[in-house]
């Protein structure tokens, strides 16, 4: 049922930051709002987790035009501009009509800030605490941050996500607060991860706790409740108190959702612990699930016209080919088949020439046949993932925790192309716009662009 009308934006404190004050650490913090950009031709950007069609890759589908990216960078080739980023996040930066967007919060999770920056030039024209939490949960990991959760953005306007801590949609021209929910239950307790992601004219959230799995659609015009389909598989999880094993820990999962047109329908690919699910994405009606023994999934779906093909995450790792076509239950029918040889936990597939190809936490690079998962080549590269790969000009990019990243051929043969150095690792994914890298380290944003030869001051 629709919910009452949302919470009205509340007034919060912004930091105004000069185009020389790139530290963003130290601000007056004031109200304030910035003309919108010159009216032009818009490029296509990088508007949610895994670019403009939801697949990692940064040019249309059959498109051969190249995207332009350099092979090679370091501190000084390549770096149009680098900026410090304070405090903490995860959140890969969403662009469009030349703004890019990301989301920060302080480390023990007390505030949570959107940040705007001038994609030409690195100016940052908005940095602006959203919400705040007198009492958040522990994280009790490294990995994940508190913000974590990447923004997504559209024509007008910027949809940012911390979790239960907040939603906001702001104009993307002034960063006016539209709207703001706060009142969305649930207990991360090792914090949010999974991304929004924009459908029609809803705004679809992910809420995989330990207390309540559920998924949400919003209205995003007014932020209202449009419809919540609450996860339906059994946890077969109680401990001889009757109460859940660790908490609660085994229902959790972090994906984010991926909305495909299969066997003559829309679906919208979610995958929780212990399931996966295919939900009508304007009804929230559930079409399908298939079990599986993990939990803590990260990684995004992937999929073709046939199958959907999803990572289970901890405890039973495994890659599984679910064929789109199902109704109800199909565990037993619609698994086509598996894999379980270093499957990322964290970083999202990419699928390509009917290849899929990810990456192990642990640097494993895998190339499987999508139709039949055999396995095609396997490669070990330098350092640990949890950032997703991209695909552009027939190459894959590999951002590593420290500060390494690799480029390798995509295809049938496994051919390491170059491998680049950052003074930082990078637990973002990487965005892609104009012809430009934006890598998000754990305390920089670059923008890396062929012919610039040296970083910008």
């Amino acid at each position: 049922m629709p919910s009452a009308a949302p919470p009205a934006c509340r007034p919060s404190r912004a930091t105004r930051v000069g185009a020389a004050a790139v530290a963003l650490a130290v601000g007056t913090l004031c109200a304030w709002a910035v003309p919108a950009p010159a009216a032009g031709p818009a490029a296509r950007g990088w508007p949610a987790f895994r670019g403009p069609w939801s697949t990692g890759h940064a040019a249309p589908p059959g498109s051969s035009a190249p995207v332009g990216l350099p092979l090679e960078w370091s501190e000084s080739q390549h770096v149009a501009w680098k900026i410090a980023i304070p405090h903490r996040g995860w959140s890969t930066p969403v662009v469009q009509d030349g703004r890019l967007w990301l989301t920060t919060a302080t480390p023990k999770g007390h505030e949570f800030f959107a940040i705007g920056v001038d994609a030409a030039t690195g100016r940052v024209f908005f940095n602006e605490r959203l919400f705040v939490a007198p009492d958040p949960e522990p994280l009790g990991n490294r990995v994940n941050s508190y913000a974590s959760p990447s923004p997504v953005i559209e024509a007008g306007r910027v949809y940012v996500h911390f979790g239960s801590y907040g939603t906001a949609c702001l104009d993307a021209a002034t960063g006016a607060c539209v709207w703001q929910r706060r009142d969305l239950p649930c207990r991360h307790y090792r914090g949010p991860a999974s991304s929004p992601i924009l459908f029609e004219d809803l705004l679809i959230l992910t809420m995989d706790g330990v207390d309540v799995q559920y998924v949400v659609a919003l209205d995003k015009r007014t932020g209202r409740t449009v419809w919540r389909t609450d996860r339906s598989v059994e946890w077969h999880d109680l401990g001889p108190d009757g109460a859940p094993i660790r908490e609660g820990d085994f229902r959790k999962a972090f994906s984010t959702p991926l909305v495909v047109r299969a066997a003559g329908r829309t679906q919208m690919i979610s995958l929780g612990a212990k399931a996966a699910y295919a939900y009508d994405p304007r009804t929230g009606k559930e079409l399908w699930r298939v079990r599986h023994p993990g939990h803590s999934s990260a990684p995004m779906p992937v999929a073709d016209g046939e199958r959907a093909y999803i990572c289970t995450g901890h405890s039973h790792t495994k890659l599984y080919a679910i064929r789109l076509d199902g109704a109800g239950d199909v565990t037993e029918t619609h698994v086509a088949w598996t894999y379980g040889d270093d499957v990322p936990l964290t970083a999202s597939p990419i699928l390509s020439g009917g290849l899929i190809t990810m990456v192990s936490d642990g640097g494993a690079v895998t190339c499987l046949e999508a139709a039949t998962g055999a396995r095609v080549w396997r490669e070990r590269i330098r350092g640990n993932f949890a950032s997703s790969p991209i695909l552009a000009d027939g190459r894959l990019y590999f951002a590593s925790q420290q500060g390494t990243a690799t480029v390798m051929a995509a295809g049938r043969e496994a051919r390491v192309l170059a491998t680049n150095r950052l003074e930082d690792g990078c637990m973002a994914s990487p965005a892609v716009a104009d012809g430009a890298l934006f890598l998000r380290t754990k305390t920089h944003l670059y923008r890396i662009e062929a012919g610039r030869e040296t970083a910008a001051p």
